[in-house]
């Protein structure tokens, strides 16, 4: 199943989703200080594995989260060689000071955006998909 490639019909159709935990950036030496958890993400680094967790995990092991942040999934299916989709959404939240890390996945594009601005991104992503 293929994705949609057509920018103006991705941002027509973002539908952004909030999801309501807070998460956190880590970095770790390896995958087996994740032993019993579920991050949302994980990225192996030459300098380390990368994992998104709830923040409330993070404080319970100890590990200096950065970047405090909640995600916006887009719910379109958009294609992984979609051109243009995610610097449409970024460049909007960039004009509004809003820092936002992206994470593509098969079916949908996540945004983590600070947890103190989630709002306004939300309300620019509205905009966006108004036109």
């Amino acid at each position: 199943m293929t994705g949609e490639c057509d920018l103006s019909t991705l941002l027509r159709s973002i539908q952004p989703e909030l999801h309501v935990p807070v998460y956190v950036f880590v970095t770790l030496a390896d995958a087996a200080a994740l032993q019993g958890l579920q991050p949302i993400m994980t990225f192996q680094e030459s300098e380390g594995l990368t994992a998104i967790v709830h923040q409330a995990d993070a404080g319970v092991h100890g590990w200096d989260g950065a970047f405090p942040s909640r995600m916006i999934t887009l719910n379109v299916h958009s294609s992984l060689d979609a051109v243009g989709f995610l610097a449409a959404i970024t460049g909007r939240l960039a004009a509004l000071g809003i820092g936002v890390n992206p994470v593509s996945a098969f079916y949908h594009d996540h945004l983590f955006v600070p947890a103190d601005r989630t709002e306004e991104a939300l309300a620019a992503l509205q905009e966006l998909a108004e036109g």
